[in-house]
């Protein structure tokens, strides 16, 4: 699932990229830059969580999860703050 998601947003970007100046490219690429390694570290909390049992595991998972909810606010703060490029230039 992640791997589609991962190619749905991959092509998503590709096709705003299009339309988007440099400088809002490299506002979004940056956060996305961010919250791709912030997904890898979520990665390997899970991977690290398999060799758990218990609570240990749990808690592991727990913190892959927060990982990746903070991957995901950051991709929101990414889109926003390249919006707010767009609007900037456009004035």
């Amino acid at each position: 699932m992640k791997t589609f998601v991962s190619v749905l947003g991959l092509a998503s970007l590709i096709a705003l990229a299009a339309c988007d100046s440099k400088q809002e490219n490299k506002v979004e690429n940056a956060y996305e830059n961010q919250a791709d390694a912030i997904d890898n570290q979520a990665d390997n909390m899970e991977a690290m969580a398999d060799n758990l049992s218990g609570n240990a595991e749990n808690a592991a998972e727990n913190a892959a999860d927060a990982l990746e909810n903070k991957a995901d606010a950051t991709r929101e703060a990414g889109e926003k703050a390249a919006d707010s490029v767009e609007k900037t230039e456009k004035r």
